[in-house]
């Protein structure tokens, strides 16, 4: 994946300069110009090029003299999913990031991106992993490796491709090596900050101290999971059903081997020959209104499930995503064993 700094071009660049510039891009071929503080000016492309060209400018002019000065971009923490969507369908594949002062901020390629989702992503990795000791005695369990990479990495990788860009990672036990591991990530074109547990902090009490979010919504995960979830169809449910918290759930299948009575003072009033029962299981993914959040204490001990009990028990909306995609807790040896042998066959 590119840096977005190598699809921008100073104005006051001459066309040959750029037509270089453009000829290493390749097939996502498209500059944007810009001032000295990177605000955006305009676009250019192979055709901008050929079409000035034609009009007699020559290579050496100003490439102010041959752009687009009206490009379409998106602004950050601004924007609504459908228009990623609409972008997405209408083949315009390479889009500019703006801050409020139309500064470019990153480049999202929808070549590579699977979509570009309005979302703040928490991974919280400050677990002791006692149950995968000793692999965890010098090791966090977010960096144990599946395949190739660490199970954080999967995490980070398989949301960066749905273009979250803003994340925060939660730490404690050996928080150290993740942090030296990951970084700040402006090398991927992303940004990660790191929220330090003093103590334990459950599932999600973390959250309380992050204060400055950039969209309205944010997206919770644990960091042992390896899924293929497809996070733009959760985002979408999670909008178009007006919930407050949406938790990924795993349906579970109980197969009954009797008949089951539905009784009332011991008359049977119906009954199930053989029935199966579906139960839906917390998946550890979470996406919650900004607002939400607040019903968190700050740097307490707090669960997600004692999010959702405060929320229900306040009127608020909370949804099941049943997932139908691969998804595995990586909480004990065997499951770790699996994990192995499973991402040799995983598109994340």
């Amino acid at each position: 994946m590119r840096h977005y700094k190598e699809h921008l071009i100073l104005k006051g660049t001459t066309v040959l300069k750029a037509m270089a510039q453009l000829n290493i891009l390749a097939r996502d071929a498209i500059l944007f110009v810009v001032d000295e503080e990177d605000r955006l000016i305009g676009s250019l492309t192979d055709g901008d090029v050929r079409r000035g060209l034609l009009k007699e400018h020559s290579v050496h002019d100003k490439v102010e003299a041959i752009i687009q000065p009206n490009p379409r971009y998106i602004e950050k923490g601004n924007y609504r999913l459908e228009q990623i969507i609409e972008f997405r369908e209408g083949h315009f594949k390479i889009i500019p990031v703006l801050d409020t002062e139309r500064k470019v901020v990153n480049i999202i390629n929808l070549g590579e991106h699977l979509s570009y989702l309005p979302l703040d992503a928490v991974v919280m990795a400050g677990g002791r992993g006692s149950r995968l000791k000793p692999m965890t005695d010098t090791t966090p369990k977010p960096l144990l490796k599946v395949g190739n990479k660490a199970i954080i990495e999967h995490n980070l990788d398989r949301l960066k491709r749905f273009g979250i860009d803003d994340f925060w990672i939660s730490v404690r036990y050996l928080g150290e090596q993740i942090e030296e591991k990951l970084g700040d990530g402006k090398d991927q074109n992303i940004s990660i900050d790191y929220v330090w547990e003093d103590k334990p902090l459950g599932t999600i009490g973390a959250v309380s101290k992050i204060g400055n979010f950039g969209h309205n919504y944010v997206l919770v995960t644990n960091s042992d999971i390896l899924t293929t979830l497809d996070y733009e169809d959760f985002f979408l449910d999670f909008i178009n059903r007006d919930a407050d918290m949406s938790v990924a759930t795993i349906p579970y299948d109980v197969d009954i081997p009797y008949a089951v009575m539905e009784t009332d003072n011991n008359q049977v009033i119906s009954f199930k020959e053989k029935p199966t029962y579906t139960y839906y299981s917390n998946g550890g993914i979470y996406l919650i209104k900004r607002e939400v959040l607040e019903r968190i204490p700050h740097d307490e001990f707090f669960n997600s499930t004692d999010l959702m009990e405060a929320l229900l028990n306040d009127g608020g909306k909370l949804v099941s995503y049943p997932m139908r995609s691969y998804w595995l807790d990586i909480g004990k040896p065997n499951d770790f064993t699996k994990a192995q042998e499973d991402i040799k066959h995983l598109d994340l």
